[in-house]
C-alpha cells in the first residue's frame, strides 16, 4: 500500500496538471484502513457516539471488513460532529472545536494518507502548517534567517477572522477538483463537510467551514490556502514587486516580508478584496505594518526611536544586537501567550488544589512547565523561560499555602520538593540562531 501511495506522489510530482481519476479503492483498501488505526492515538475524546479506540478495537477485524464493504458500495455516511468549546488564548471568546466519532476520524485519516503525496506535490515552500516534516519552530526559524540574510525593512502581518468556520465548501470543491477526478473521493468528502453538528443535544446542518479538530480539516484548509492565498502571493504578486519579498503560512498564520514600503501596503490593500472573494475576512485590529529588519534598525536610530515588533507563532519578533553591536534577530515569548498560559495555570490550581495532593500536584506542574520549555526554549528566550517558571513556583507556593489558614509550606521545604519532583532548568531545546550554518 505504501508503494502505491508513492507513485500517486512521483505521479503528481511529474505532471502537475494530472487529475487523478481512480483512487478511492487505496482509500476502502482493508490494509490500509487497519495501518490508520494500528496509527490513531489513544484516549482522545469521543464524538456523539462515545465510542474510542479501546472499544472499537474489541472487534476490529469485522468493524475493519464492515467499514472497507460500506465504503466501497459508498453506504458509509458520518455522524454530526460533537461541538465544544475551549478558550482562545488572549480572548474572553471561545473557540468552537469539533469532535468527530471515531469511525469517522479513521476515514478521514484513511483520505488523508491518499490525498497528501498529491497535494504535497503542489504546495509551495512557503506553507508549514499540518504538513509532514514541517514544524512550527521551521517556520519561526526560516522567518529569522530570511530577515537576518535578506534585504527585509517591513513585515505585513495579518490575520484571517474565524477561518476555519468560513470556509466556502463551492469553492474548496473546485480547488479540489483541479486535481481529484474520482468522484466517488468528491462525494464523501462533500458528505463529511455537510455532516452537521451536535451541540446541547440540537444537530445544525453545516453550510460552510470545515470542524477544527479533524485530521481532514487540516489537509482541507491548506488547499483552500494554496490556491486563495500561496500562489495568489508566489506566482502573481512576486511578478509586479521589484523589492524581495518573502511569504510564510502556518495554517490560518501568516506574516509577508518586504524590501519596500510601497510595495508592503500595496499588498495589504489588495489582500482584502483578494480574500473577501473566497468568503474570507481579515481581522483589521490585527493587521500591522512594522518597520523591521537590519535597515529599520538603522533608519530608527538616527530618529531616535526603535524599529517594530511582530509576533508569529507566539513568538515576538524584535531588533536585537549580538555581544559585538551588530544587528541579530532575536525572538521572545510574546506577552498576550505568556499571560494567557499563566492565566490557564491559575485556573488550572483553583480547580484542582483541593482535590490533588501536594506531590500529585508538583508533578502535574513540571509537565505542564517541561511543555512550555519544549516549545518555547529557543535561542534568545531563555529569560523568558525562566520568568515563566518562576510565575509558575510562586503560584505554586501561594496556593498551596491557602489550603489552611496556617502557612503549610515554607520556602524551604517549598525548594526541597521542587528538587524532590526534579523541577526542569531551563536549555535551550531548539537552536534558531540566525547565524548558524546548517551541516551539509
Amino acid at each position: 500500500m505504501a508503494t502505491n501511495l508513492k507513485r500517486i506522489g512521483e505521479r503528481a510530482r511529474q505532471d502537475r496538471k494530472c487529475r487523478f481519476t481512480s483512487i478511492f479503492h487505496h482509500v476502502y483498501d482493508l490494509d490500509h484502513l487497519r495501518a490508520c488505526y494500528e496509527s490513531m492515538e489513544k484516549g482522545k475524546k469521543p464524538g456523539i457516539d462515545g465510542e474510542t479506540k479501546e472499544s472499537y478495537g474489541a472487534d476490529l477485524e469485522a468493524n475493519l471488513e464492515q467499514l472497507s464493504e460500506r465504503l466501497a458500495r459508498m453506504g458509509w455516511r458520518p455522524k454530526p460532529v460533537r461541538r465544544v468549546y475551549i478558550p482562545k488564548p488572549g480572548s474572553r471568546k471561545r473557540r468552537p472545536l469539533g469532535l468527530p466519532c471515531f469511525e469517522d476520524k479513521l476515514v478521514q485519516l484513511a483520505f488523508v494518507r491518499v490525498l497528501e503525496p498529491i497535494y504535497e506535490a503542489d504546495f509551495l515552500d512557503c506553507s508549514y502548517g499540518y504538513r509532514p516534516g514541517r514544524s512550527q519552530h521551521q517556520a519561526v526559524d526560516r522567518v529569522g534567517r530570511t530577515i537576518q540574510r535578506g534585504k527585509v525593512s517591513y513585515v505585513a502581518e495579518a490575520d484571517i477572522r474565524g477561518f476555519f468556520e468560513h470556509v466556502d465548501h463551492d469553492w474548496l470543491r473546485k480547488f479540489l477538483e483541479l486535481r481529484i477526478g474520482d468522484e466517488r473521493v468528491l462525494r464523501l468528502i462533500w458528505r463529511m463537510l455537510k455532516a452537521g453538528v451536535m451541540e446541547d443535544g440540537l444537530e445544525t446542518a453545516s453550510e460552510e467551514g470545515t470542524p477544527q479538530g479533524g485530521v481532514l480539516s487540516a489537509l482541507l484548509s491548506n488547499v483552500y490556502l494554496h490556491y486563495a492565498l500561496d500562489l495568489w502571493v508566489e506566482r502573481r504578486l512576486r511578478k509586479r514587486f521589484r523589492g524581495e519579498m518573502y511569504h510564510f503560512r502556518y495554517a490560518d498564520d501568516f506574516v509577508v516580508c518586504f524590501q519596500y514600503r510601497g510595495e508592503a501596503a500595496a499588498y495589504l490593500r489588495q489582500l482584502t478584496p483578494r480574500l473577501a472573494k473566497f468568503g474570507l475576512e481579515v481581522e483589521p485590529n490585527k493587521t500591522t505594518l512594522p518597520a523591521f529588519g537590519r535597515f529599520a534598525e538603522q533608519d530608527a536610530r538616527q530618529q531616535g526611536g526603535k524599529p517594530g515588533t511582530f509576533d508569529f507563532l507566539g513568538f515576538t519578533f524584535y531588533c536585537g544586537q549580538t555581544r559585538h553591536g551588530s544587528f541579530k534577530v532575536k525572538r521572545r515569548t510574546s506577552r498576550r501567550k505568556f499571560r494567557v498560559k499563566l492565566a490557564e495555570y491559575r485556573q488550572w490550581l483553583r480547580r484542582q488544589r483541593t482535590h490533588l495532593k501536594t506531590g500529585e500536584m508538583l508533578r502535574q506542574t513540571k509537565r505542564r512547565y517541561e511543555g512550555h520549555l519544549q516549545y518555547y526554549a529557543i535561542t534568545d528566550n531563555g529569560e523568558q523561560c525562566q520568568a515563566f517558571g518562576t510565575q509558575l513556583t510562586w503560584l505554586m507556593f501561594r496556593w498551596l499555602n491557602r489550603r489552611s489558614q496556617r502557612r503549610s509550606h515554607t520556602w524551604e521545604r517549598f525548594y526541597a520538593a521542587l528538587d524532590w519532583v526534579d523541577w526542569p532548568r531551563v536549555r535551550i531545546r531548539h537552536n534558531l540562531c540566525p547565524f548558524r550554518v546548517d551541516p551539509v
